[in-house]
């Protein structure tokens, strides 16, 4: 029962979010801001990441082919295959809901200890919409991340590959256009949104209602993370068995 209270709870909060909404001279400010804390202060750990998963892709394909008579070509094939349809899009969920879901919590929550949500609330604005909104905005802007992340981990990939003699660049490339389904980028894109709301959203549940002080802060960003990326990895199956099955 705790769960569907939890879940009830949650849904009014997002139906809160869009109620009421800030003055866009003062929403404008905050979304920017928000962009720049949440998306562009992540590219750096999304692109470290990328290039070395890529990397391994290749590395571990090339190493599981033993059979002389299968082309050195599906290196490039597997490793843009596992890349688009799952580390980009959702490998990189799980890296942002600890980094940004974590950063989401604990703000939101230290705001809610230092009472300064009410502060908010007693001058007559919507603080959920004042806190929330601008972060599910700026998030929106996560599939360029997400981009970035299919880039660099075919590179790294690509780098794996050829400067390790595992394949050459040829036929690299040529595993690359191998059977190419545009559908899969539109795919990984689609998914890419749906994880941006949910990062946006279930860390903000959880630091906005959060109770008690500074240790509790810490407590609801792990178990934020945590239900974050549960909530992640079921709509993956979801979204999986919805758009490709």
């Amino acid at each position: 029962m705790n769960y569907l209270a939890s879940i009830g709870s949650y849904a009014i909060m997002v139906r809160e979010v869009f109620k009421k909404p800030t003055k866009w001279r003062i929403m404008k400010s905050l979304i920017l801001k928000e962009i720049d804390d949440l998306i562009f202060g992540s590219l750096g750990i999304i692109i470290f990441i990328s290039f070395f998963i890529g990397g391994v892709v290749a590395i571990q394909t090339a190493l599981n082919i033993s059979n002389p008579l299968i082309p050195r070509n599906l290196i490039g094939f597997a490793t843009r295959q596992s890349v688009i349809l799952e580390f980009a899009p959702t490998f990189t969920s799980i890296i942002m809901a600890g980094k940004v879901g974590s950063y989401i919590t604990s703000s939101i929550g230290t705001m809610r200890v230092t009472e300064q949500i009410d502060a908010l609330e007693v001058m007559g604005v919507n603080s959920l919409n004042y806190l929330v909104f601008p972060k599910i905005v700026a998030m929106f802007f996560y599939p360029f991340a997400v981009a970035i992340a299919m880039y660099i981990g075919i590179l790294g990939g690509w780098i794996a590959g050829v400067f390790g003699g595992f394949s050459s660049s040829a036929d690299f490339v040529e595993g690359l256009q191998l059977d190419f389904i545009p559908y899969h980028v539109t795919y990984s894109f689609i998914k890419s949104v749906v994880f941006a709301f949910v990062i946006a959203t279930v860390p903000s549940y959880h630091g906005y209602y959060m109770k008690g002080g500074a240790l509790e802060v810490g407590k609801a960003a792990t178990v934020s993370f945590v239900w974050t990326s549960v909530v992640i990895i079921i709509l993956n199956y979801v979204l999986t068995q919805l758009m490709l099955g």
